[in-house]
């Protein structure tokens, strides 16, 4: 890594600075900008937003002028932590579906990105450009937080490490330990229930919650996942074999994943589904912002957000079970390049790496996991398939839905007037509950999407990554019906490449948009365009390109200096007015 880069780091944007150290390199791991020992911080004033610092840099500070950067005064040590809160609850305002949503200024302009000051595009590297026989077998630690579609492309991931001699353990729920231990890898539980937090944002449309009751709950959530999170990486699990990570691969969802990571001295590599690295060319998944002088400020906005609210989750572990001093707001995070590798779960014929994204961050691919060829189908769904035309497949995978009687009719009346046969997948949501059998319908409890969506003409789904991407893989025309977070963002990028119609957020959804998009998909233009895209995702290996990545970005003995300090990088931000996020008074 080239030290000036580092140390350059421009604060106009909320890339998460997190750390890593090469394994059993002996190098001590830079200490992360904290608290000053004689700080009179208290530890009932972490858990209040009123009394946050913020710190910067000398060599931020000085390359921060402010200019026309409406977010900039957020980082300014010289404004005090309650006007900060004020301005951003003045800048970005949530609306129903849990998006962040705020106007940019008159005054702003989109600044251009100085792509020649940072290394940028590139391909990941593979197996001709990287000699993976030069790595030691490392041990890994796979920190997942999330759904079983969130969990399935790590599981995918892993094996491929395995295959390389490396010793694997992924750690995750606990609902998920069959399906981790059957895929051959080391299993630890983490904390969490992911169909309670399913639960707690479909309803709260993100992390707003609907009555002060309800914080308690969802910080009760955050909180085992976090605590789980060190020893994870360290205990044994039922066998009772000792494990030592050397290295450390995360989705952002495990919040403290970072911390660890610095407490341990290894490595860390972040993988995740949805764009989370300051950009020009979108906004952040989870915020709402129309003008593109925008985008990357949105990446800072949202990131603001999330650490105010659970800046006190994270001390409090840092202290007590790390044993390391709390950090302040790290202004590092706002740098144009991340010194954190991170991997995007994405092909890049549906979503080009930006090109203002710099050379740690690789957009890998898809990872798909083969369930199809191990699959045995019900003999009564095989029949039913073989009765008829390929059907369309509709279903909302692990998220609850609110009105599940009222969403079913609409799809069997969506079904009857466009002449077409439909699978419903009953998921979590409770779909599927007919007066009467109908022999257009078929109800499905659970059935991998790889071999499923092959036998289907069109897919409607709530656009979670992993379902977006299997459906498009079978060439199926899609249609989004996005509940919360990213999956707006999945529908925008579907409709984009023409391979769906404009997505229906769930509140919206009703039997003339249902009609449509499906009349929308069953044109011959938009079959086309979906063949075209699942032939080029074809020739992508998603998981071989994440487990190169991985190898590429590993720190080696005396190769490079190890970066600076972390920053917690987060999933969901806390929604809705900062001081009421996550209880924070």
């Amino acid at each position: 890594m080239n030290r000036g880069v580092y140390e350059d780091l421009k604060p106009s944007a909320a890339v998460p600075v997190e750390p890593f150290s090469a394994a059993n390199s002996g190098q001590s791991l830079p200490r992360a900008k904290t608290l000053p020992k004689d700080a009179k911080e208290t530890e009932h004033s972490e858990a209040s937003t009123s009394h946050l610092h913020f710190g910067r840099s000398k060599t931020e500070r000085r390359k921060h002028n402010q200019h026309d950067d409406p977010a900039a005064q957020i980082f300014d040590e010289n404004i005090s932590d309650k006007k900060k809160i004020k301005m951003l609850n003045r800048m970005a305002t949530v609306k129903g579906d849990g998006s962040v949503v705020f106007e940019v200024p008159e005054s702003v302009r989109m600044r251009p990105v100085d792509l020649a000051s940072e290394e940028v595009g590139g391909e990941t590297a593979d197996e001709e450009t990287l000699d993976v026989t030069d790595i030691p077998p490392l041990q890994i630690v796979m920190l997942i937080v999330g759904t079983r579609g969130d969990v399935q492309p790590f599981i995918a991931i892993g094996k491929k490490l395995q295959d390389y001699g490396h010793r694997v353990r992924l750690a995750t729920h606990a609902n998920f330990k069959e399906f981790v231990l059957t895929a051959g890898l080391e299993f630890y539980p983490l904390g969490g229930d992911p169909k309670l937090l399913a639960e707690y944002m479909v309803k709260n449309k993100g992390f707003l919650p609907s009555a002060p009751s309800e914080i308690p709950v969802q910080r009760k959530q955050i909180k085992s996942i976090i605590f789980s999170l060190l020893a994870a990486c360290k205990d044994p699990d039922d066998s009772g074999i000792p494990f030592k990570p050397d290295a450390i691969i995360a989705n952002p969802p495990a919040y403290g994943h970072t911390h660890v990571a610095e407490a341990l001295k290894v490595p860390i590599h972040i993988f995740f589904t949805m764009p989370w690295t300051p950009t020009s060319q979108f906004p952040h998944p989870l915020s709402r912002v129309k003008q593109p002088a925008g985008y990357r400020l949105s990446y800072q906005v949202v990131d603001s957000m999330i650490w105010l609210g659970i800046r006190d989750m994270i001390n409090d572990f840092r202290k007590k079970k790390l044993k390391l001093r709390p950090v302040t707001y790290l202004s590092g995070s706002q740098g144009s390049a991340s010194d954190i590798p991170t991997g995007y779960i994405w092909s890049p014929h549906l979503v080009p790496k930006p090109k203002d994204w710099g050379p740690k961050i690789d957009v890998v691919g898809f990872c798909f996991l083969d369930l199809a060829s191990n699959y045995e189908p019900p003999k009564d769904l095989v029949k039913w398939l073989e009765a008829g035309e390929k059907p369309i497949y509709i279903g909302f995978g692990s998220l609850p839905v609110q009105e599940p009687h009222r969403m079913t009719n609409i799809i069997v009346e969506a079904l009857e007037e466009t002449g077409q046969r439909g699978i419903i997948n009953k998921g979590w949501g409770g779909l599927g509950e007919l007066a009467e059998p109908k022999e257009f319908i078929y109800l499905l409890d659970n059935c991998p999407h790889d071999w499923l969506f092959s036998h289907c003409k069109a897919v409607v789904h709530h656009g979670g990554a992993g379902t977006t991407a299997a459906g498009l893989k079978a060439a199926c025309p899609t249609t989004i019906v996005p509940f919360f977070g990213d999956q707006p963002f999945w529908g925008d990028q579907v409709h984009a490449r023409g391979v769906g119609p404009v997505p229906i957020p769930v509140d919206q959804f009703s039997l003339p948009k249902l009609v449509d998009a499906i009349n929308y998909m069953l044109q011959p233009q938009v079959k086309e365009k979906a063949t075209k895209l699942a032939g080029a995702m074809a020739a992508e290996d998603g998981v071989k390109g994440a487990v190169m990545a991985f190898f590429k970005h590993l720190p080696r003995r005396g190769r490079e200096p190890l970066p600076g300090p972390a920053h917690p990088d987060f999933f969901r931000p806390c929604f809705g007015p900062i001081k009421k996020c996550f209880g924070c008074s």
